[in-house]
């Protein structure tokens, strides 16, 4: 695992795609890539005409140094399926709130907020002047509005060097908050104005406050554009290929502990809790390539007395199939072969269809089997009572109480997205994901076309999704673990027990990675967290 890199520093202004990373591949269509051109008017009619345009890697133009913006324009607003698929929005301990040495962990603050937004809309008013000239051509004009029919001006060289000037001055997640504001306000003017100022200072291959808001960009567009989840389905045919997509996600598990501590700590709880029973039965609720069940079986194998029968359900969906490139046979034939190579009797169960789909018929139950249940990164999927009556995400957790498990593991993104109003949810995901993204920024290079894709394909159709889309096409629904607590409670679960074991073996994990990572175990479950802010948390339930 790679440690911490100096990255060369790069001008925040005037951030570009270079051209050497053409090979990724466009979703976001053309007619979408901004609304509308944002100009700048001039006296001077020598000016040249200067014009804001969204380009893709493959669709910017071919020149030898860069283009003028790149908000990515590549996300799709509507994800059926998270990477990870990570009450009020902090998500802290009570040792780590609001330190003073938070600077990615702690909500926004706004004890100073007043002043910082004065101070703030004191800047983009002076650069709109500097610009414009006081008067209609100024936000609070008419200048720029949403709906195409712009205005296309002109701005002369000088003007275009002062505007790149006072934008590096701004601060880019006060300008991303200022514009979340105007679009909760539905004060289109000013949001349109912040875009086209947001346009100069985000890049994917920049730092990772840059890359993030160059997601965010695309999803405060395409909310208001209303076109979120129309442009996903229009493009569900332009995805990466399930090979490109698998090894994006690839990238992402071995680059970052989130999918390894899922993973690796529910083998430990499971294989403890089933030690001294003869047949076991896993049901894994996103099981997809099932490669991290490979541990437990090998650690099976090696039970004093012999191995007992293991049995794996994997319940899937459509997206997971189309990463592994083929149903779940893929699934069972692998781990099989594992399971063959270290004599242990397995069989393997496929249950093809969404977890709100689930019934108990459809898990292949048998008498005499203990049985546990995995819930890695997918409850937050399930639409609760806020999406439908039906309330999938409480049915689902009623049913599998109904079966008696001995263990029911939950690995989830300790965030609150479910139900948080638009802006609120904005500040929490703008919170979140720059710890996120850091903790990324670590272990390969900004220009690294790997990284970009894997933010752009498996991270950044989460962040639009969650803030372009509302109702039941916001699939992404996190939820802090505070609130899990009581949904399990309420299904009539009780904590389960963590042994030491278990927090020797995440500490463990933590070894190969990045030393800003941290691991604490809190009132009966583990928090794993990037400097001071939690990202994952790990409970078992019985």
């Amino acid at each position: 695992m790679q440690k911490s890199q100096q990255h060369q520093s790069s001008g925040r202004v005037h951030r570009t795609y270079h051209q050497p990373g053409a090979e990724i591949s466009p979703y976001w269509p053309s007619h979408f890539q901004l609304v509308g051109n944002i100009a700048f008017p001039d006296n001077d009619s020598q000016g040249t005409e200067m014009s804001i345009q969204a380009f893709t890697l493959e669709s910017s133009p071919a020149t030898t140094g860069y283009v003028m913006y790149d908000s990515p324009s590549v996300v799709s607003a509507s994800s059926n399926r998270s990477t990870f698929s990570p009450q009020g929005s902090q998500s802290y301990i009570s040792d780590l709130h609001h330190s003073s040495e938070n600077t990615s962990g702690s909500p926004i603050s706004w004890s100073s907020g007043v002043d910082d937004d004065y101070e703030l809309r004191n800047k983009l008013r002076e650069l709109d002047i500097s610009m414009l000239g006081p008067g209609p051509g100024t936000r609070d004009g008419n200048l720029c509005t949403f709906g195409g029919g712009v205005p296309h001006k002109t701005v002369s060289p000088s003007q275009q060097n002062l505007m790149m000037e006072s934008i590096s001055m701004l601060d880019l997640k006060q300008v991303l908050i200022l514009c979340a504001q105007a679009v909760s306000e539905e004060d289109l003017s000013t949001a349109s104005s912040l875009m086209g100022t947001l346009g100069h200072m985000v890049s994917v291959s920049g730092s990772p406050i840059e890359r993030l808001a160059a997601y965010m960009l695309e999803g405060l567009r395409a909310r208001v554009e209303f076109s979120g989840y129309t442009i996903y389905r229009k493009l569900r045919c332009e995805q990466p290929t399930s090979k490109e997509l698998l090894s994006y996600m690839h990238i992402l598990y071995q680059i970052c502990p989130y999918y390894k501590f899922a993973y690796f700590s529910s083998n430990v709880i499971i294989k403890e809790a089933t030690e001294n029973e003869s047949k076991i039965h896993i049901i894994d609720f996103q099981i997809a390539m099932g490669s991290q069940w490979i541990y437990l079986i090998e650690s099976l194998a090696n039970r004093p007395g012999g191995p007992p029968f293991l049995r794996i359900t994997g319940v899937d969906d459509s997206h997971s199939a189309y990463a592994r490139g083929g149903g779940l046979d893929i699934v069972g034939q692998r781990l099989s072969k594992v399971a063959k190579s270290c004599a242990v009797p397995f069989e393997f169960h496929a249950a093809a269809m969404s977890g709100c789909q689930v019934d108990p018929e459809n898990l292949g139950l048998r008498p005499g089997e203990a049985l546990a249940v995995n819930f890695p990164f997918m409850l937050h999927h399930m639409p609760d009572e806020s999406v439908s009556t039906v309330n999938h995400r409480d049915r689902l957790l009623r049913l599998v109480k109904s079966l008696s498990p001995k263990v029911v593991t939950l690995v989830e993104q300790e965030s609150n997205t479910n139900t948080a109003p638009f802006f609120n949810r904005f500040r929490e995901m703008l919170d979140y994901y720059t710890a996120m993204f850091e903790s990324i920024d670590v272990a390969l290079p900004r220009d690294d076309t790997k990284r970009i894709n894997a933010e752009q394909h498996c991270l950044a159709r989460d962040i639009v999704n969650m803030i372009a889309c509302e109702g039941a096409e916001r699939v992404e629904r996190h939820e802090l673990l505070g609130k899990w607590k009581a949904r399990y409670t309420m299904a009539g679960f009780a904590p389960y027990p963590l042994s030491p074991s278990v927090g020797h073996a995440v500490r463990d994990l933590l070894r190969d990675y990045h030393e800003n990572y941290r691991i604490q175990e809190h009132d009966g479950a583990f928090y794993l967290g990037w400097k001071k802010r939690w990202l994952v948390t790990l409970s078992a339930w019985r």
